[in-house]
């Protein structure tokens, strides 16, 4: 169940990102998921590091932190899909 849960945060959290970052990616839904997981990992680690990965209640600062690693992720992620794909569109 844990995997089926990391799939839904990491499509979640990659839509999100795609929609924070400005113009278009071009990235499958497959890879904005990964990253998103990927970003949701990372997030993690840094809530761990700095000592807010478990609070009372909802933990906030741990959601944020996914988010922003989820908004990184992605858009380096989506610069490197571009130049690999040969597609990157100037703007």
């Amino acid at each position: 169940m844990g995997w089926l849960w990391a799939i839904i945060v990491g499509l979640v959290l990659g839509l999100i990102a795609k929609a924070i970052l400005p113009g278009k990616q071009n990235i499958p839904l497959w890879l904005t998921t990964i990253f998103g997981i990927i970003g949701s990992v990372l997030g993690n680690a840094v809530a761990t590091w700095i000592g807010v990965n478990e609070t009372k209640g909802i933990d906030w600062t741990r959601h944020l932190f996914q988010l922003i690693g989820a908004v990184v992720i992605v858009g380096v992620g989506d610069m490197l899909w571009a130049s690999l794909r040969g597609t990157r569109q100037k703007a």
